[in-house]
């Protein structure tokens, strides 16, 4: 059974930081697809609104996407030997407040990354909240 499972939310003060992480499984067995097929995103959502575009790494050759409205606070990594995804968190900010998603898209349609309906597989999400 193909898993994403998201870690790492909490609590956190304004301008403060969080590290997501994003462990990935069963690519191989149960998809007949494997990691390297497919990129992994990191989305948002906030209570009545629709689901965020963050970033995106593609884990065959690690290249990465980022929305305009998240550079320069957020940062995506993978350890491709572990299967797992961070999303870095700087300067959080009240808005930041969120269910954060990582989800799983192949990477033949990475140009659409930013489309979550796009995404094969997603995370249960992780809370962060940002208080003032």
């Amino acid at each position: 059974e193909v898993q994403l499972v998201e870690s790492g939310g909490g609590l956190v003060q304004a301008g403060g930081s969080l590290r997501l992480s994003c462990a990935a499984s069963g690519f191989t067995f149960d998809s007949g697809f494997t990691l390297d097929d497919y990129a992994i995103g990191w989305f948002r959502q906030a209570p009545g609104k629709e689901r965020e575009g963050i970033s995106c790494i593609s884990n065959s050759d690690g290249s990465t996407y980022y929305a305009d409205s998240m550079k320069g606070r957020f940062t995506i990594t993978s350890d491709n030997a572990k299967n797992m995804v961070y999303l870095d968190m700087n300067s959080l900010k009240p808005e930041d407040t969120a269910v954060y998603y990582c989800g799983a898209v192949k990477r033949i349609l990475l140009r659409l990354w930013l489309t979550p309906v796009y995404y094969d597989y997603w995370g249960q999400g992780t809370q962060v909240t940002v208080s003032s």
